[in-house]
């Protein structure tokens, strides 16, 4: 795999991406790093409050895959609010470049939110068979991935910084994998072990593949520079993979299991449409984090991150349900702010390049017409 010392966003990539170029350049560096910075946190707040959210529901009793599935996705709705307070466009992009027609955009949409969805179910599969270590631990493979798919789907060039940093986040999540006491499902036998573990590397895989699939999308169909886009594709991908989810939800039959797990949970029943709601809410939170570092920055930067939160998520799980922090989990998160640290620099060395050769040639041109 070839390193270099380049590594760009998307909107710096690409045979047309100049008007891009010129757009990005428009933002003031502190601009371009608060935009980083919102969707980084909607990433980690997002991911960190979902997974606690679903593990309380298989703590109290919930037990139905597919709507584990649905409620990944079915939170989409509320994004129509920001997308409806967003301004509309004023750059003339049509001068620059055509946009997509609808039946490309519609083809892109359909394609992506199947694979969310029968991603999603993956997951949802993986996780009741397997313990929350082992689970953690494979869904940590997902930066291996991410990195085999970007090399070869966007050209993806990597850095000593970003090696080091995909490196020890790796490291981290699988310190907290092995760490994590708590006990795996009862009842499985080794067979369905065997499945569980395989069908979550299968989803990390999935996951990366898609990641990248985004970025190509931004990269070379899409091609328009508003946070509106990123909007957009969540909602119609969302929509898609909702209703595959509701469709595998009643071909399965388990539709007809859920008035009895509601009123068995553990905590009553209206804390189970609670759960069931807020989970919806803070995947699309996530998802907006996710999609928006792709579009800003690139797909390995946003799966990086996504495994910063898997570091994250043990502080969290100590506030709220007072899990017992240690030495191991305390060396893990260090390791996440150290790997961090590391690919945000890496960035900050970039977007540091990029902006002096801007203005260097900003300047030649200056010059030449005095």
């Amino acid at each position: 795999m070839e390193v270099t010392d380049n590594e760009e966003p998307i909107l710096n990539r690409g045979e047309n991406t100049v008007a891009l170029q010129s757009l990005l350049f428009k933002l003031q560096r502190w601009q371009w790093w608060l935009l980083v910075a919102i969707n980084v946190f909607f990433l980690v707040a997002g991911q960190s409050a979902a997974v606690l959210l679903g593990r309380f529901y298989y703590d109290q009793g919930g037990n139905s895959k597919w709507i584990a599935t649905v409620i990944q996705t079915a939170g989409f709705p509320i994004l129509f609010i920001p997308l409806f307070l967003l301004p509309s466009d004023k750059e003339p992009l049509a001068s620059y470049t055509s946009s997509p027609s609808v039946r490309t955009l519609a083809s892109i949409y359909l394609v992506l939110g199947v694979i969310i969805a029968g991603d999603n179910y993956l997951y949802s599969l993986g996780l009741s068979y397997l313990s929350a270590s082992t689970y953690s631990l494979i869904c940590a493979s997902q930066l291996a991935f991410n990195a085999v798919f970007s090399y070869f789907i966007n050209s993806q060039k990597f850095t000593a910084l970003i090696l080091n940093s995909v490196i020890i986040l790796s490291f981290s999540s699988a310190l907290i994998a092995v760490n994590d006491d708590s006990g795996g499902p009862s009842g499985v036998s080794k067979w369905k072990y065997f499945l569980g573990f395989l069908v979550t590397l299968g989803a990390s895989a999935v996951y990366s593949l898609l990641l990248s699939l985004m970025q190509l999308s931004f990269q070379k169909v899409i091609k328009k520079e508003t946070f509106s886009v990123v909007l957009e594709m969540q909602i119609f991908t969302s929509l898609v993979a909702t209703c595959v989810s509701v469709a595998g939800l009643f071909a399965s039959g388990e539709w007809k299991t859920l008035h009895g797990e509601m009123q068995s949970f553990g905590k009553g029943s209206i804390s189970y449409v609670l759960t069931l709601v807020w989970t919806a809410v803070t995947w699309q939170v996530c998802s907006v984090g996710v999609v928006g570092l792709i579009f800003v920055v690139s797909s390995l930067f946003s799966n990086v991150i996504s495994t910063v939160a898997l570091a994250v998520s043990p502080i969290a799980a100590v506030i709220v349900f007072h899990d017992k922090m240690n030495g191991v989990k305390i060396i893990a998160m260090l390791l996440a702010v150290w790997g961090f640290a590391s690919y945000t620099y890496q960035n900050y060395l970039d977007d540091s390049k990029l902006r002096k050769a801007q203005s260097n040639v900003t300047e030649t041109r200056n010059n030449s017409v005095c």
